[in-house]
Parts: C-alpha cells; structure tokens; sequence
C-alpha cells in the first residue's frame, strides 16, 4: 500500500488576467449558462429510453470550460456532479489530448477509477469550438441498464473486471458522423440493448444540446466578455462558501460511520474522516480509512472528491446553483489504497454507498461540536434495487431499477423532510402506473412508516415502505446500507429507524436481503423495501404540543410512540 498522503484541491483557481464586466452582464451570462445546462437535461429526458433516466433522473448533465471548471449544472444527480471533471480530462487523456479534438467528436468513456463510478455511469463528452478555438465541453454521466457485468447489477464483484465492460476514452463520432464499430460494441455489451442504443443516443442529443445552446451565449457577448464572466461568477460562488466557513471556529472535528459489510466478507467496515476547518477553508481528510476492500464498496478517488464538494455545497451554497467557485475552499486528503482511494483492479461497484456515508460522517463530525450547523443522520441510504428477468409472452429481457427514498434528519431549522436523499435531491422513483405499465409486478404500497421518525423537539423526516407483488419469476439485486446503524439524532434528538429489504413468500414467510445479488423471486411472492426515517434535533420534551397533536391526528406516530418520547402530552 503507498503510504504517501494524496492531496486534491477541490477547486481550481487559475489567477485569470481580469477583464472587468458589469454585473448585469455577468448574472445574464451565468444564468444563460444554467438554463443552457437545463436544455441538456430536458433534452435526454425527453429521448431516453430507460426510466431510469426520463424518470429517476439518474444522471448528471453539466457545462465546462476548456480547463475542466465547472460553468453550469443542470439539476439532476449531485453526486455525479462533482465527478464529472474527471470524466471530462480522463476521456480527453484517452483520444489522446485536447488537440486530437475536432469540432462534433463526441467521446464515450467509463473506466470506474475516472469516473468515479461503475461501469455503468457511462460519461458521453463533446468539445465545444468557437471560432476554431476549444472553448468549453459539454457532459453528460447516466446509468445505463446493463453492460455486460457478470450480473446487471451486483454486490458481491471482487475486482473490476466483473463489473462490466470498460470504454477507455474513445470517440464514438468523429468531426459529427457516427463511430459505427464503437457504437455497435456498446450495444453488443449489453442485455438490453434496445434500451442501452435508445440511452446513448439520447446523450449524444443532450451534449450537442448543450454546445449549440452554449455557443448561442458565445455568439452574443463573444469569447473574452463571456469568460471574463466566468471568472467573475467563479469568485462570487467562492465567496458563498467561505463567507458560511467564517462563521465556523477553526478546529479538527472528528467523526465515525460504518458500512454493513464490504459485499463478499461478513463483518462492519468501521471507518473515520476528520474535518479541519482552517479560517476560510475545510480539509476533508479520510487518509484514516480502513485499506481497498475485497468487496465492491471502495469509492474511487473522483467520488471521494464529489462527497466533500456536495457536503459543504449543500450546508453552504446558500441555495445557488453550484460552479467551480463553490469548490475553491475545499481540499481532501486521502492515502491511495484505502476504502476511499483503491487502486484498480479493486471493485468498486457499490462506490455510491461509502460516499453517502461519508457525507453523513462529515455532518456528524462537524454537528458534534456544532449541532446548529448541520441536520441529525438521515436514512443514509437510496436503498436501490435492480430488477430483470425474461418476459414470459414475449421471451423479451427486461430491466429496470431506482433508488428509494428516506426520511431526512431533523435541524434546528425544523423538521426533517420525507422522500428526499440529500446526494440524490433531485432524483425520484417512476409512478405506479409507469411502474406498472413496463414491468411484471404489482405495487401493492407507497406508505409513510409510522413512528420511523426520530423524536425530538424537530421530528425527523419519515420512512417509506413500498412493496411489490411479482407477477412473472424474476430477479433482483438489492443495495439496503445501513441497517444495522440507525439514523442519530443531534442534540438531544433520538434516532430513526434504520433501512431494510425483505422478500415475502406466499406462506408468509419474511427473508432479509438487504444487500444480496440476483436474489431468485418468484411468481406470486412480494418484496418489501423499508427505507428508514430520519433522526431528531434537540429534545422531545421541547416539542410544541400542537406539534405532537397533529403528528398523532395525521398518523405520523403512534399513542404508543407518544407515550414513550411525550408522555407528559395529554390527548382528550
């Protein structure tokens, strides 16, 4: 294992020559550039093939300029977000640099350990040229169903060659015509091929999108006012962040989380990060992680990265679209072969769940100092399944899958929010009637748990069962983290219930699979996900009364759980 410390700086500040630009012009330009990215997301949602795209919105679409910085997101996936960069230079790096780069390439690319993601996450990136002069890149990162890893989705890989088939930075057009023996690999390394070509091709849409909508923008204000814009829009996000970080004491702050186990070993997988406030800088430092384990929960370096920068984006962003700027305060220290740095051919197919945890731990360590700072523990978990099998008319393959959401831990500026993920704000589960439509199954329940909330003087959000009813055999691979870690409370506040999954036969019998790979259901049989609630802030006896009155009128708690946290609250 290297023992030498690895240091990333979050955020790149290149000390541009300055061109002054008015305000106005500025703010035009940098909500242009929003709605820019907005038109690359509306434009794969309305081409995508898989739901799991037009519906969950798992994906991350994004504007860069020509030195990997980030312009404009479009709201979709935070966690991809913040990798995206890397994306960007790795598949630049693959084609063999910037100046093998021709006006309409489209590059494909994702290797895990530049992505930050499993293969799945595949990264589709266009160079944007104006005037002949590469100016910025357009991205898009979304899951594809399937491709080709021993199973459509798994727990258990036990190095990254399992886990599905790597595109290395390869241009699938070149100069605007189509790759044809690239794009026919993609979808020959596939399941579900109808479903990967209609995806693909819905990303090329969405970055072209983005090019044409951006070099509008160029064509308006011309080359050396939009970027003296940038620069300006960079400086005010980094101001954002470290006008919050002010008002934080410097210190070191520790805290702990753990994962249920690595996937392929039984056993919890302690880990600990620190964080160091430093005047107007944060330093996430996880070089203490445990060592690159057998199983697929190591989180590669660009996803360790994107932790940080959404953790403190979303305590300190002010609710303003992020930019490069929001990330110029932040660096995070890592040692390369450890959970949150691996060194390939590690597997790292679960990337997502250690990242989610960390995020948890950087509140937690910040909130046992500063509880007023940060929400109590939520869920912690997007508790995924993915489905598949064969239709039985048809002899088709089918496929889908999603993220579920949790309750969200309670702050002191009140309760804590139901169906929500804070890495995932913006993605949601398909609708019934979607569901349904596409998919051999019955949705027998979407209800809110009762009592999953943490108690405190701010309750924490609720948890969410839904359950299925087969209706064809099937399989599944579910992703439940966090069950045998509740959601903390802050201050006072108590916990939530922890996450579950379970899969019901028709004699009644309940068999856990939280984190288990191409579980066998069959017809008639039900699968219950228990997303957890959220845990409390601050006391319970410091609830208001009407509060408590109308958590127990509208079913959110029981009298039992009125009993136990309230019992001085009398109900006539």
């Amino acid at each position: 294992m290297n023992e030498e410390l690895h240091h990333y700086k979050c955020g790149i500040d290149r000390k541009a020559e300055k061109f002054e630009v008015d305000p106005v012009t500025t703010q035009i330009v940098r909500n242009s550039l929003n709605s820019a990215a907005e038109q690359m997301k509306r434009a794969l949602c309305r081409t995508a093939m898989s739901p799991v795209i037009y519906e969950v919105l798992d994906f991350a679409g994004a504007i860069y300029d020509n030195h990997y910085r980030l312009l404009a997101q479009a709201p979709s996936l935070p966690l991809f977000m913040g990798t995206l960069n890397f994306c960007i230079e790795e598949a630049v790096k693959g084609v063999g640099g910037e100046n093998n780069l021709e006006d309409g390439d489209i590059i494909i690319y994702n290797s895990p350990y530049g992505t930050g993601s499993h293969p799945q996450d595949a990264a589709l990136v266009a160079p944007v040229f104006f005037e002949n002069e590469l100016v910025a890149y357009t991205a898009i990162k979304a899951h594809w169903l399937d491709i080709a890893g021993k199973e459509p989705y798994s727990t258990d890989t036990v190095d990254v060659f399992q886990e599905g088939t790597v595109y290395p930075g390869v241009k699938l057009f070149s100069k605007g015509k189509l790759v044809d023996d690239i794009y026919k690999m993609c979808i020959a390394n596939s399941r579900v091929p109808n479903s990967v070509a209609g995806d693909i091709n819905a990303q090329a849409i969405g970055v072209k999108a983005g090019a044409s909508a951006l070099k509008r923008i160029l064509s308006k204000y011309g080359i050396k006012k939009f970027r003296a814009s940038a620069e300006s829009i960079f400086d005010a996000g980094e101001m954002i962040v470290k006008n919050y970080l002010k008002k934080i004491p410097n210190g070191e702050y520790t805290g702990f989380g753990q994962m249920d186990s690595n996937g392929v070993e039984p056993g919890k997988v302690p880990f600990e990060i620190k964080v160091i406030i430093e005047d107007e800088k944060v330093i996430l430092d996880m070089s203490k992680a445990p060592k690159q384990q057998n199983g697929p929960i190591n989180c590669p370096l660009p996803s360790t990265v994107s932790t940080a920068r959404v953790a403190m984006s979303m305590l300190a962003g002010s609710n303003e679209a992020p930019n490069e700027g929001f990330f110029r305060p932040i660096e995070v220290i890592t040692k390369p072969g450890t959970l949150f740095h691996p060194i390939s051919p590690a597997p790292v197919f679960l990337y997502g769940w250690p990242a989610l945890q960390a995020m948890e731990v950087f509140y937690r360590a910040l909130g046992s100092k500063f509880p007023e700072k940060v929400p109590a523990s939520s869920g912690g978990c997007i508790n995924a399944i993915v489905w598949w099998g064969i239709r039985e008319k048809t002899g088709e393959p089918w496929a889908d899958g999603a993220p579920h959401p949790v309750g969200q831990g309670a702050s002191i500026f009140g309760d804590g929010a139901t169906c929500l993920h804070h890495a995932e704000s913006a993605t949601r589960f398909a609708p019934a009637e979607v569901w349904e439509n596409r998919n051999p199954w019955l949705v027998n329940r979407v209800e809110l748990i009762q009592d999953s909330g943490g108690a405190g003087k701010y309750r924490g959000g609720l948890g969410v069962n839904l359950e299925f009813t087969m209706l064809e055999d099937s399989y599944a691979t579910t992703v439940c983290e966090r069950t045998q870690l509740a959601p903390w409370g802050l201050n006072g506040g108590k916990e939530g219930l922890a996450n579950n999954c379970y899969v019901i036969n028709q004699d009644e019998k309940f068999t856990e699979a939280a984190k288990a790979t191409r579980v066998s259901i069959k017809k008639g049989n039900r699968v219950l996900i228990q997303c957890g609630g959220g845990g409390g802030y601050g006391k319970p006896e410091e609830r208001e009364k009407s509060k408590i009155i109308n958590d127990l009128k509208q079913g959110y708690i029981s009298t039992e759980y009125l009993k136990k946290y309230y019992p001085n609250i009398e109900i006539n």
